[in-house]
């Protein structure tokens, strides 16, 4: 009669002995699973945001604008083309440009232009130049150091990126200031021209062509 309490007692305490470590073991490897999967997510959060930065980044790494479409594809006047040139023979391969490439012939400033180095150029259409009265332009044009004044004007003595644009102020060869602002692929300079295709580059140059003539003060 006495063994009865104390085989009872024994066979509890066995069964407790081995049901304590599975219940350990099964908290143990849902704790487990949650760490590796919450560690399995943190370290792939950092990706997903490299990937999604990058791509806001290139937005602005080539040519960009609704002007460049009119670029031919290849030849000369091609992006590519105009790559290989120094800034005023890879003007004058664009024919959007051929207003202002014969007002830099006038104002002799061909050679000046193609030996510069690491320059921009804030280059006005044919349209710019046609929103000028035509009696005030052929002035302009016959004026050989007002017209020097006007081009240098457009020209900034370093590169610039479509990041500096978006809130700058450049000096330029004429020794005055051009304002800049923007983003993305949207950018204006004094307030005034759009840059309708920029990012453009040739051998010496970054071009931004422009839809209005830029006047200094």
């Amino acid at each position: 009669m006495n063994n009865t309490p104390r085989f009872r007692r024994a066979a509890i305490a066995v069964t407790a002995a081995a049901v304590l470590p599975l219940a350990l073991s099964a908290c143990g490897g849902d704790g487990s699973k949650k760490d590796s999967s919450a560690s399995s997510s943190e370290a792939s959060a950092p990706t997903g945001a490299q990937s999604s930065s990058g791509s806001d980044t290139s937005m602005t790494d080539r040519p960009f604008g609704a002007a460049c479409a009119s670029v031919p594809k290849d030849g000369a006047g091609s992006f590519d083309g105009m790559a290989k040139d120094p800034v005023a023979t890879a003007a004058s391969h664009n024919p959007a440009l051929s207003t202002l490439v014969a007002a830099v012939k006038k104002a002799g400033l061909v050679d000046t232009l193609n030996n510069a180095q690491n320059v921009t150029v804030f280059a006005p259409t044919n349209d710019a130049f046609a929103k000028i009265p035509k009696a005030d332009l052929d002035k302009v044009l016959n004026d050989k150091a007002t017209l020097t004044k006007i081009l240098t004007y457009h020209v900034v003595g370093q590169k610039l990126t479509p990041q500096q644009l978006e809130n700058g102020s450049f000096d330029t060869l004429e020794k005055g200031k051009v304002t800049t602002s923007g983003s993305g692929t949207a950018y204006k300079v004094n307030d005034s021209a759009n840059v309708v295709c920029g990012n453009v580059p040739t051998a010496n140059a970054t071009v931004y062509i422009i839809d209005t003539v830029l006047m200094p003060k």
